[in-house]
């Protein structure tokens, strides 16, 4: 076997790249960085009908957005048709498989008897050993391997351990349909194989594919691939993933203002784990990853630590990075229209000055675009009801009052704008934040900010000025 590890993701194109598929390609990507090795990426697109080309780019930009880009460019399964027919036609020539006449009516008797003697439906093995020259006219056959009739097929699983089949519960199952079309256990071992493949790393539900997979490694006298089959993911109540428990596709992940950094910590943590690290950098989890540490039990998908460990990332990410997040996925977020202002520049500028405020409240990217809403909304502003009920409740005259302090004030920055505020209401009985709710209330519209005199340094004097003439009436 080949001394480089080589992991490959290997999706259909059906829909988006949905929360396990991206686990599963964290998983291969990590182990691939581990091992100083390479992830491929292959389009298992044979299902034409519902194959689909915006699905493809959607998979291709959804690993690009989480960071787990492969190494090569993707692989289309359906572009290798040819060489899938070349391996049937290959094991027939060696006497590993044979041309299979029956008719659909036989096969649905064979499957009926099966059903009536409660046993799984088995293909008979009839045309096994007879001569091609009793072929009935008019039936085009498939291609079904020789699998061997007793015995087992021993699967050295690195996270369900020792899996054995017992060969005669695997069948002389197709190879190649009688269009011609390959199967998808023919076109999965031969696309592993030719691409190098060393380590098949992909859900449980695979499992009971990797004896029929092994017996054509076999068959055709290849190395199998060291297999690893990880569990699949549960909604936090056990049941199956359903849309209700977060089963979207990565896109609404993105919308929904998740970091890709987040999100690899979360998906990690869902079903690997080192000791009880719950923040794991990416640089950690290329250093610590390896498969046997992969529990064998359903991981259950959490939105709540989800969001808390978003929240955490975006405290620990700088200013400039957030900044450039926000810009980056503006298109992508719901509200992200609301972060536009004269000039990308001037944008920039106030984003990056406002940040420290920010993040420290905000769990998502929704939450931080929401949070700096204020810096652009056009005057005069629309107040929220609590807004405006402070406002009324006396908040307007404490506006009116600090207006000719703040014209007067020097330097225009938090600290002297505070001590400012600080003396005002010391003389007028205030407590600080009786003044600071009506000057918040006016400046943002809301009662949560920022703090207050952040939000003044933020907007400047003129436009600080301005806000609070509209509301000092």
């Amino acid at each position: 076997m080949a001394d480089t590890v080589v992991t490959r993701f290997a999706p259909s194109p059906t829909g988006f790249l949905h929360i396990g598929g991206a686990r599963t390609a964290l998983f291969n990507w990590l182990y691939a960085r581990a091992k100083g090795g390479k992830m491929l990426l292959r389009i298992e697109d044979t299902d034409r009908a519902r194959s689909t080309e915006p699905a493809v780019q959607a998979i291709i930009d959804g690993l690009d957005w989480l960071g787990l880009s492969p190494d090569e460019p993707a692989v289309s399964q359906f572009a290798r048709a040819e060489r899938h027919r070349a391996v049937a036609e290959e094991l027939l020539a060696k006497g590993q498989a044979y041309r299979c006449y029956a008719t659909p009516a036989e096969l649905d008797e064979m499957r009926e008897t099966a059903k009536a003697e409660k046993r799984p439906p088995r293909y008979d093995g009839r045309w096994r050993d007879r001569d091609p020259s009793e072929a009935p006219a008019g039936i085009d056959p498939v291609i079904r391997l020789k699998a061997p009739l007793d015995g087992e097929t021993v699967v050295e699983d690195q996270v369900q351990g020792t899996v054995r089949f017992p060969n005669k519960d695997l069948d002389d199952f197709v190879l190649l349909r009688s269009d011609g079309t390959p199967t998808y256990m023919l076109a999965v071992v031969v696309d592993d194989h030719d691409m190098g493949v060393t380590h098949v790393i992909r859900g449980d539900d695979h499992l009971t594919n990797a004896g029929r997979q092994t017996m054509i490694y076999r068959a055709m006298g290849w190395d199998v691939p060291v297999m690893a089959h990880i569990s699949l993911i549960h909604g936090p109540d056990g049941a199956k993933m359903s849309k209700r428990h977060g089963a979207l596709g990565i896109e609404a992940y993105r919308e929904m203002g998740f970091l890709p950094v987040a999100l690899r910590n979360y998906l990690v943590r869902l079903g690997w784990a080192h000791g009880d690290e719950e923040i794991i950098s990416t640089e950690n989890m290329i250093a610590w990853f390896d498969l046997p540490q992969i529990n064998r039990g359903a991981a259950r998908f959490d939105f709540k630590k989800l969001e808390a460990l978003n929240g955490h990332w975006i405290r620990q990410s700088s200013d400039t990075e957030l900044v450039a997040l926000l810009m980056e996925n503006r298109d992508h977020l719901p509200n992200g229209a609301i972060l536009t202002s004269a000039d990308e520049a001037t944008t920039r500028a106030q984003l990056t000055a406002a940040m420290p405020g920010l993040k420290e409240r905000a769990k998502t990217l929704v939450e931080l675009a929401d949070g700096a809403a204020f810096l652009f909304v056009k005057r005069p502003l629309t107040l929220d009801e609590k807004a405006e009920a402070i406002l009324a409740d006396g908040g307007r005259t404490v506006v009116k009052d600090l207006l000719p302090i703040f014209q007067a004030a020097q330097p225009w920055d938090a600290e002297t704008l505070e001590s400012l505020v600080r003396t005002y209401a010391e003389a007028a009985g205030l407590k600080l934040g009786k003044a600071a709710q009506p000057l918040r209330a006016a400046l943002t519209g809301r009662t949560t900010s920022p703090g207050v005199f952040d939000v003044l340094a933020v907007l400047g004097k003129d436009e600080s000025l301005a806000r609070l003439q509209d509301q000092a009436g």
